[in-house]
Parts: structure tokens; sequence; C-alpha cells
């Protein structure tokens, strides 16, 4: 199998072109870049002002192109096609502050990647929509050990009711001060709610666009006072 990750990935952008700051999405590991829930995201995010790009990891391109379902890479060839998503970025925008993340897998990935791409400059944040904190009845399996050790900032918005990681687990887990976990009311791990609750899923997606700007903005003050 190909272990290079194609530099002529699939992107969707949006947002307006004078952009203060760049937000790089990856999706998660059974829906592609435009399901509804990531149009939701980049949508409601552009609305707010920002350049949002999503982008496919070489396995879900592959299904868009043949149409045969199949999963995910091994993390190393996610790893790189996130790099080359942000090379291609810092080519092509010069200068734009980059913040990183994704849905549950896609956010795993951006975590697992924010630290070295701050260091080398640039990307400044990470955003994990829905973290898959372990898999679903096997709460043993966690995927923690690098989230207690983060330095740079990074917000966890997390579905109450997430099978990948109640309230009751993500407290036992050590993580990093930098590391900010809000919780999406009655939410599942794309943040339905449950019919009880009296939200709708576009509140609780509104919910969770509006926290992902206020958290943005609050890191791009701290690079550019000015620029938002």
């Amino acid at each position: 199998m190909n272990n290079e990750a194609p530099a002529n990935a699939p992107r969707l952008i949006d947002g307006p072109d004078a952009a203060a700051a760049t937000v790089l999405l990856a999706h998660g590991a059974g829906a592609p870049m435009d399901s509804p829930f990531m149009e939701a995201m980049a949508s409601g995010l552009a609305q707010w002002g920002w350049r949002v790009v999503r982008f496919e990891f070489p396995y879900m391109a592959r299904r868009r192109e043949t149409g045969r379902r199949q999963g995910p890479d091994r993390m190393p060839l996610l790893l790189e096609a996130f790099r080359q998503q942000v090379r291609l970025e810092k080519t092509e925008q010069p200068g734009r502050p980059v913040f990183i993340g994704g849905k549950s897998m896609g956010g795993r990935v951006a975590s697992l990647l924010v630290d070295e791409q701050a260091a080398s400059g640039g990307v400044h944040g990470c955003l994990c929509l829905g973290y898959p904190f372990h898999p679903p009845g096997k709460p043993q399996q966690q995927r923690t050990e690098h989230l207690a050790a983060l330095q740079t900032p990074t917000l966890i918005l997390q579905g109450e009711r997430d099978t990948f990681g109640r309230p009751e687990e993500v407290a036992t887990y050590s993580l990093s001060p930098q590391v900010r976990l809000q919780w999406i009311p009655c939410g599942d791990h794309s943040f339905k709610p449950t019919r009880s609750s009296g939200l709708s899923e576009a509140e609780n997606w509104a919910t969770s666009v509006d926290c992902s700007h206020a958290f943005l903005t609050e890191l791009l003050e701290r690079i550019s006072p000015e620029a938002h």
C-alpha cells in the first residue's frame, strides 16, 4: 500500500478571503468532510469571519472516487496527510495564523500534531470536536497519554452522553493545563441531544460553533490583538 499522503487531497474552503486566521479541520473516521456535522461547523465558523479549510484523508478520498467503504489509514499516514495540509496552508497563506482540529479521529490526529506544528511556527491552537478518549465500551483503551503533556492551547468539545468519553470517565484522566474541556448539554458523539432535553441538534451545533469561535478569538488576540 502507498504510504505517502497525496498532496492533492480534496478540500473545501469557507469564509472570507481576508479572514485574520485559518481553521484547518479534518473529518472523523466514518463520515467525509461534507457531512452535515462538518458542514454546520465550517459554515458556522465562516459566518463568524474565519477562513475554514476542510480536507479528506487518503482513505476517504479513495472512498469518494471508488464508492467503496474502507477503514481509516494507519496513524502515520493520517499524520503525514495532516502535515501536508498545514504545509500547504503555510505556503499558500504565508503569515496567516493557523488553528488545526477536527471531528473525532480528525481532532485526535490534530492533537497529536499540534505541539510539533506550533514549535515550527504558524500553528497556534487545536480544536477537538468530540474527542475519542476510548473506543465505545472499552474504557480501558484510553487515547489520552499525549493529552497530559500538551503544550499548545486545545479545546475539547464533548457531548455529555458521548460513548467515547463520558464526564465521569474524563474526570479521572490527567489532562494538561493547556487542555480546556467544555461539555455540550445532553449531546452524543456528534452533539445530538435527547428529545427530553428540549434541545435540538441545530442548537447544540450552534453552541459548539459559538464555543469554538470564543476559544479561537481568545487565542488570536494573544497573537495579534488588533487582528480580530
